[in-house]
C-alpha cells in the first residue's frame, strides 16, 4: 500500500510520512522481537522534563503472552475490539504522576508519554509495521488486570502489527490523510497570527 502523505505544506522525512494508523492488521503475522525491542528504545531516548522518563509501556503479545493480550483486548471498547482484534501487539501505555526526585506532581507526565508513544510509532513506520492508538478502553479494569499501582496514569493503548497485504497484483489505494492546514495550527509572533510556510 501505498500510504505517502497527500498534500505536505513543506518538505517532511519520508518515514514520518509513512506513519499511518490503520483499522486492520495482518492476524497471521507476528512482530519480531528484535523489531519489538527496536519500537521500545526509540521511546526511551525520547526527551522528558528533567529526564524523569515518567512513561511505562506493558507490552502484550498475541502469539507470546495471549492470556495478557486477552486481558488488555477486553479492555477495549466494543468499537475498538471490532478492529484491533488482528493487532498482534497491544501495548498499555501509562505514566509516573510524580517526580522520583522531589515527589511532587509531575503536570508534565503524559505530555512526555506522548512523546515516548510518537518515538515508538515512528520507528515502527520506519521499520515497516504500523501502529494505531486508542484512547476508548476501561482504565479501572486493566488497572485491577495487571496489578498496576495508582501512581501511575493510564493513558492509552497502542496497537501494533504489520498492515494486510492487497492482493497478488492488485494496489491498493492511497488512503486520503486529512490534516488541518499550518495556518490553523501554528501562529507566528502572537496568537492567531498564521503561520506561513512559504514565507
Amino acid at each position: 500500500m501505498n500510504h505517502e502523505r497527500q498534500h505536505p505544506q513543506a518538505p517532511i522525512a519520508d518515514f514520518i510520512a509513512r506513519r499511518w494508523s490503520p483499522r486492520d492488521f495482518d492476524a497471521g503475522r507476528p512482530v519480531e522481537h528484535e523489531k519489538l525491542a527496536s519500537c521500545l528504545e526509540a521511546a526511551r531516548w525520547a526527551p522528558s522534563c528533567y529526564n524523569e522518563q515518567p512513561w511505562r509501556f506493558l507490552v502484550t503479545d498475541r502469539f507470546r503472552t495471549p492470556a495478557a493480550w486477552q486481558q488488555l483486548f477486553n479492555t477495549l471498547s466494543s468499537g475498538n475490539r471490532g478492529w484491533a482484534a488482528n493487532a498482534p501487539v497491544l501495548v498499555l501505555i501509562s505514566s509516573k504522576l510524580h517526580f522520583t526526585r522531589n515527589g511532587k506532581p509531575n503536570r508534565w507526565a503524559a505530555y512526555d508519554a506522548g512523546q515516548a508513544a510518537l518515538a515508538f510509532s515512528l520507528q515502527a513506520a520506519d521499520l515497516g509495521l504500523a501502529t494505531h492508538q486508542i484512547g476508548g478502553f476501561n482504565a479501572a479494569q486493566a488497572r485491577k488486570a495487571f496489578n498496576i499501582p495508582p501512581a501511575f496514569e493510564l493513558l492509552a493503548v497502542m496497537a501494533l502489527g504489520y498492515m494486510p497485504a492487497s492482493e497478488p497484483g492488485v494496489e491498493a489505494p492511497a488512503p486520503l490523510r486529512v490534516r488541518k492546514p499550518l495556518q490553523e495550527t501554528a501562529f507566528w509572533g502572537q496568537w492567531g497570527t498564521p503561520f506561513n510556510p512559504s514565507a
